[in-house]
C-alpha cells in the first residue's frame, strides 16, 4: 500500500497493483476488503500516478497502515459482474450478426442490466432470435480470451467496434463470434455465463432498449417467476400452464361485475336524490314537483357508506334539478361534493375552499361543481351546517 488519506468520512488508499475493478465502461466497481476494511468504491482517477494500476484509488470505511496488505475482492459480485459482461457482449453481437443491430450504451446494474440499440424498430421476433443465438454460443461454451494490440492491429483482426485511442489496447475474443476493445471483467469460457434472457424492451427516442439477465441472476429471476406463477395458480385453482386463462376469466367477469355495479349505483343515485329532494321539500311544507320555485333548494347531507365516484353522481342527479344547491359529504371517509344547478349565482369553488380551510380539509373545483376531502369524518356535520350558513343567501 502506497498511501492511506482520509477524505470526509472515508479513507483514500491507493496501491502499487490491485485486483479491484474500478467503476468504468458501464460496469460498476468491485466490494471488498483490504486488511480488515471494507473497500466501498474503486475509482479511476487517472493522471499523476507512477505506473498503470496507481490511477486506482479504493476507498474503504476505515484507516489502514501504509505497507503490505492482502485484498480480497467480493467474488459474488465480481462473478455476477463477469457473467452479465459477457453475456453483453455475445447478445450484442447477436444484434449484429443477425440484424445489423449497434449496441451504443451498456448499463450494468444491481438488477438488470441493459444495451441501447441503434434500431427503432425492434420487434418480439428480433428479442427472440438475437436470444436464441446467445443462448447457443453460451451452451457451446466457447473460450473467452484477452487479447492486447494497437488499434491498426485490433481493426485487422476484426474488432466490431472502431477506437480511437492510442498504445496498447485490450480486447475480449469469443472464439469464432466477437472480437470487441474493452477493459472489463469476463469469464474464462461462455458457458460460465449459464442463460441469458430478455426481459424488456423499452423505446428510447431514435434508440431500443433491452433488458437482459444472464447466469445466477437469470436462474433467480426465473426461480422468482415460476414461485409467483405457482401461488397465482393455487388462487385460482388451477395448474400454472392454465394461470393467464384463469386470469383472462377473472378479468371478463370482473368488467361485468363493474358494468353492473355501475348501472346499480346511477340508479341508486337516481333513487337517493328524489329521497333528499322529497325529504327538503316536505320539510319546508312544499311539494316535490315544484321545481319553478325562485328559491334555490339547499340539499345538505351526510352520506353513508359513500365513495368519492358515487358522491359526485349522487351530487350531479340533484344538480339536474332545477334551483338546487347539493351540500353533500361521505359520513365514513370524509368526501365532500357541493354542487349546484345551472344558472344559480352561488360560487361553490370558493366556499368549499374557505369551509376546508377552517377544517383543515383541501379541494376546490368550479362555480357550480367542486369537491375535497375532509381529515376528520366525525367533522361532518358540523362542516355541513358551516357551508350552508356560509351559502345561505
Amino acid at each position: 500500500m502506497v498511501s492511506c488519506e482520509p477524505e470526509g468520512n472515508r479513507w483514500k488508499v491507493v496501491l502499487d497493483k490491485t485486483a479491484f475493478y474500478p467503476t468504468s465502461g458501464g460496469q460498476p466497481h468491485d466490494l471488498g476488503r483490504l486488511g480488515d476494511a471494507p473497500v466501498v468504491e474503486v475509482v479511476d482517477v487517472g493522471g499523476e500516478a507512477v505506473g498503470a494500476d496507481h490511477h486506482i484509488v479504493h476507498y474503504t470505511s476505515a484507516e489502514l497502515r501504509v505497507g503490505p496488505v492482502h485484498g480480497q475482492v467480493d467474488w459474488a459480485r465480481r462473478i455476477d459482474h463477469m457473467q452479465q459482461h459477457t453475456a453483453q457482449h455475445l447478445l450484442s453481437a447477436a444484434f449484429i450478426e443477425l440484424f445489423g443491430f449497434q449496441t451504443v450504451s451498456f448499463h450494468l446494474g444491481r438488477e438488470l442490466s441493459t444495451i441501447d440499440l441503434n434500431a427503432p424498430s425492434v420487434v418480439a421476433r428480433h428479442l427472440e432470435e438475437a436470444e436464441r443465438r446467445t443462448n447457443d454460443i453460451i451452451f457451446e461454451d466457447r473460450p473467452v480470451v484477452i487479447r492486447f494490440g494497437t488499434a491498426e492491429e485490433l481493426a485487422e483482426a476484426g474488432i466490431r467496434k472502431k477506437v480511437e485511442r492510442e498504445g496498447i489496447l485490450r480486447a475480449i475474443e469469443i472464439e469464432g463470434f466477437d472480437r470487441q476493445p474493452c477493459g472489463g471483467t469476463h469469464l474464462a469460457r461462455t458457458g460460465q455465463a449459464g442463460l441469458l434472457f430478455i426481459r424488456k424492451l423499452e423505446r428510447r427516442r431514435d434508440l431500443s432498449r433491452v433488458e437482459y439477465m444472464a447466469g445466477y441472476r437469470a436462474l433467480a429471476a426465473a426461480r422468482s417467476d415460476f414461485a409467483l406463477l405457482t401461488e397465482a395458480g393455487s388462487l385460482l385453482s388451477c395448474g400454472v400452464a392454465d394461470v393467464p386463462a384463469g386470469i383472462a376469466k377473472l378479468m371478463g367477469e370482473r368488467r361485468e361485475q363493474v358494468a353492473t355495479a355501475k348501472r346499480i349505483e346511477e340508479r341508486l343515485a337516481l333513487l337517493e336524490a328524489r329521497a333528499l329532494l322529497r325529504e327538503h321539500d316536505e320539510s319546508r311544507g312544499a311539494p316535490f314537483a315544484d321545481a319553478s320555485a325562485t328559491d334555490a333548494r339547499m340539499v345538505v347531507a351526510a352520506v353513508p357508506e359513500a365513495t368519492a365516484g358515487y358522491l359526485g353522481l349522487l351530487a350531479a342527479r340533484l344538480a339536474a334539478v332545477n334551483n338546487v344547491v347539493a351540500l353533500l359529504v361521505s359520513r365514513d371517509q370524509g368526501h365532500v361534493v357541493f354542487a349546484q344547478s345551472k344558472g344559480l349565482s352561488s360560487d361553490l369553488g370558493a366556499a368549499l375552499r374557505e369551509c376546508l380551510k377552517e377544517f383543515g380539509g383541501k379541494g376546490g373545483g368550479s362555480r357550480d361543481f367542486a369537491q375535497g376531502s375532509l381529515p376528520n369524518p366525525a367533522e361532518a356535520d358540523a362542516f355541513l351546517a358551516r357551508a350552508a350558513q356560509l351559502l345561505k343567501p
